[in-house]
């Protein structure tokens, strides 16, 4: 294999002639946003989560049109943070049972960290259901994981994926809603144009554009063949590092990164370092997030095009 101390997005280069040829239709179409490409990429990625999905121009636009729809931060709503736990940097359920008998959520925003799946996120999901918590899923890191039959998203009223230049597979910029509710999806459509055609949604500019949406569509088909690699390239990395995030039985990542708990030399930084409630200014007792934001480092780990 490649080295992988490079970083590298997560783009295959043989697709490149494909994604030329791609370009050259939306050129030759005139329609450069709103179009049959954003359809194609919409149509992939829902195959692949297995719900409908809407695309965006960034995780924001996604992330901002779930909460217009399903949460009310404008009526007055605080955010109130729970731990994460030392094995999967994921909410802790013991932790979040606590903070949810004391401030009774609306919503909860479940972050996937890594490119594996919150290794409680079964138990959070059952807690919501049984509590009528509107359950967001971050899916950012998350392309590709599997667990049980089902991938980031499926879990919630809603997932939003992310499609930045770091990500697993990657437009650039770019994102993704999944969710099972179709009135959410309807809304969602309108959201990010404006609230067009009747302005009946208050909505905001996050149209993805068809060049976005081009390169979309090749992720998306290599995103299966980007995985494996990334699992082949894992199992080598196992072998030289005892002290990391261990999947439960029968979990897939999609590897966004390798975490580890000893400092390494070729890190390629942490996934926060910085906290939440440090940034906010927030005082908050969360030692498992002080102490992971401190004692993580992330082992190379980019996709590269096989050569012959």
């Amino acid at each position: 294999m490649a080295t992988l101390a490079r970083f590298a997005i997560g783009f295959d280069k043989r697709d490149v002639p494909r994604l030329h040829r791609y370009w050259d239709e939306i050129l030759a179409s005139e329609r450069w946003t709103e179009g049959p490409f954003t359809e194609r990429f919409e149509e992939a990625w829902s195959r692949h989560c297995g719900l409908p999905a809407v695309a965006f121009a960034s995780w924001a636009g996604g992330a901002l049109a779930a909460l217009a729809y399903l949460v009310t931060l404008q009526a007055g709503a605080r955010v109130e943070l729970v731990d994460c736990n030392r094995t999967d940097l994921c909410v802790s359920f013991t932790d979040l049972q606590r903070a949810a008998d004391q401030h009774r959520p609306a919503a909860l925003w479940l972050v996937h960290i890594g490119g594996h799946l919150a290794f409680e996120v079964e138990q959070i999901a059952a807690l919501c259901r049984d509590r009528g918590i509107v359950l967001l899923e971050d899916c950012a890191h998350a392309h590709g994981a599997l667990w049980h039959g089902k991938r980031a998203g499926q879990w919630g009223d809603a997932g939003i994926y992310s499609f930045y230049a770091t990500k697993t597979v990657s437009t650039g910029e770019g994102g993704m809603l999944v969710t099972p509710h179709a009135d959410l999806t309807a809304y969602a459509r309108k959201f990010r144009n404006y609230g067009k055609p009747d302005y009946a949604v208050h909505g905001l500019n996050y149209r993805m554009s068809e060049f976005t949406a081009a390169l979309g569509v090749l992720a998306t088909e290599r995103l299966p063949e980007i995985v494996e690699y990334k699992q082949r390239v894992a199992a080598q990395l196992d072998a030289q590092y005892a002290n990391r995030v261990r999947l439960p039985e029968g979990m897939i990542s999609g590897y966004y990164k390798y975490i580890v708990f000893d400092k390494i030399p070729n890190s390629t930084g942490k996934v926060y370092d910085t906290p939440c409630h440090t940034i906010l200014g927030q005082k908050a007792d969360l030692p498992n997030t002080d102490w992971v934001a401190g004692h993580h480092w992330c082992v190379p780990i980019y996709y590269q095009t096989p050569t012959d």
